[in-house]
């Protein structure tokens, strides 16, 4: 196949898709075009979205391709639909990164490190399928293990779980929100808006292509701060 035609309706399939497609989900599409075709088409679309000031990228996330805006254009694309970006609190992003670095983790391993009992949080989580019941532990009980999913890798633009920060990093992150959330007296209102915003810079996503954007609605409020506040 000529390769501007390629092009042409690999960008297609992947705007309609509304999710990422894998080089052998669209091989089996495209016919008698070798895999290796398709990978070097899209790096080419890649590059060609990146060297100017486009309104569109394409972004290798959660094990496929697909079309995103630009992070920065964001705030525009969210006054457009008038959606909220989704929010995780502090208890829910300890959670997810325990369960991220020690996959696949039982609920008691988790409980352990975070010292708090997590059974409302892992519940959250797996609602909003950021993490998912793996199997069960050969162990006394067979208790269920826990670990991510594809929308993790693509919530937080990770192509696989190779491109995690290592602890490093992680602890540089902690620091700054640490740094952030510090500072004057304010009211118990003022201080739960303020402890939220610098996880925002964390976790919010690009908004997807048209058929994916009405999603981020479902999510406007994060979940009530009871259920991730330590029971005794």
């Amino acid at each position: 196949m000529e390769e501007e035609r390629l092009k042409a309706i690999l960008e297609s399939l992947l705007f309609a898709a509304g999710e990422p497609v894998s080089i052998a989900r669209l091989a089996a599409v495209l016919d008698n075009v070798a895999p290796k075709e398709i990978r070097q088409a899209l790096s080419a679309m890649a590059a060609i979205y990146a060297s100017g000031a486009r309104g569109i990228v394409l972004e290798e996330v959660a094990g496929g391709y697909r079309l995103r805006t630009p992070k920065e254009h964001a705030l525009y694309v969210r006054k457009l639909l008038a959606a909220k970006p989704p929010r995780l609190s502090r208890p829910l992003l300890e959670t997810l990164a325990i369960i991220a670095y020690r996959q696949p983790i039982t609920r008691p391993e988790i409980e352990q490190l975070r010292g708090v009992d997590c059974g409302a949080v892992l519940d959250t989580l797996t609602e909003r399928r950021l993490a998912r019941i793996a199997g069960r532990k050969d162990a006394p009980g067979r208790p269920m293990v826990y670990a991510t999913t594809p929308e993790f890798l693509e919530t937080f633009g990770l192509k696989d779980l190779e491109q995690l920060p290592d602890l490093g990093e992680l602890r540089e992150i902690d620091a700054t929100i640490g740094q952030m959330s510090s500072g004057g007296q304010r009211s118990s209102g003022a201080e739960s808006e303020r402890d939220e915003s610098p996880q925002l810079e964390l976790i919010e996503p690009p908004i997807e292509s048209p058929q994916a954007a009405p999603q981020a609605t479902s999510e406007d409020e994060p979940p009530a701060q009871s259920s991730d506040e330590p029971r005794d």
